[in-house]
């Protein structure tokens, strides 16, 4: 349904990333990236490699994470990938304080979105492990769309809910997620304590960078 503006509101949409953002996963997913390139026989990335590239659609990170592991072996990568996090899904949980500000947007009538790297079953996975169902109001994720920077996923969010790109917000932690929002057109949130430097963050013009939860609540709050 398409959203009323609202003259209070500056935005009507917010679409979040999820890994590194909402749910508390960085770490995780780095030992994940880590461990299935060990696994091919490639050269293991850093943890700063590995975390660059969270965020992206999975086969197009682990490509960048392990530049010496021949595409004949991406579908062997991308399993033992899935092997490893499958044994950590159930210690991930989302950040404290995420539920109370979802609930404040949803009470003052925003549309609330994921826009996510993720696939399609596993963000449904975790949707329904984290008790989430029905929060969001739609979600997109890499494998139905395009993989992020590009703006697909945030264009056909604002075409399913009929939102100009000035009328979207999209809140993440990495400079793909900050690409995507200049590159549909949109303006953006950083936060600071995921997976990507919040130094890199300033040629892509976030209106603001919040480093927790809590900061990240009152402005959109405020300025939202």
């Amino acid at each position: 349904m398409p959203a009323t503006p609202s003259r209070s509101r500056r935005f009507d949409l917010i679409a979040f990333d999820w890994d590194g953002t909402l749910f508390d996963s960085t770490a995780i997913i780095v030992r994940c990236i880590q461990s299935a390139v060990r696994d091919v026989g490639g050269t293991m990335p850093s943890d700063k490699d590995a975390a660059h590239v969270i965020g992206l659609g999975l086969m197009q990170a682990l490509a960048y994470a392990a530049p010496d592991v021949p595409p004949e072996k991406y579908n062997e990568l991308g399993n033992r990938y899935r092997f490893h996090y499958r044994q950590h899904q159930d210690d991930l949980s989302l950040f404290e304080g995420v539920l109370p500000l979802l609930a404040d947007l949803r009470e003052r009538g925003y549309l609330l979105a994921v826009a996510t790297g993720k696939s399609r079953r596993g963000l449904d996975e975790v949707l329904h492990s984290a008790d989430l169902r029905g929060v969001f109001d739609g979600s997109r994720t890499a494998d139905q769309t395009a993989g992020k920077p590009h703006p697909l996923m945030l264009q056909e969010l604002m075409a399913e809910f009929d939102v100009p790109p000035h009328r979207l917000l999209m809140v993440g932690d990495t400079t793909h997620d900050l690409q995507m929002a200049v590159n549909a057109g949109c303006c953006s949130l950083g936060v600071s304590y995921g997976a990507h430097e919040p130094s890199t963050f300033g040629a892509l013009n976030p209106l603001f960078v919040a480093h927790s939860v809590r900061e990240m609540h009152d402005w959109l709050l405020q300025h939202a």
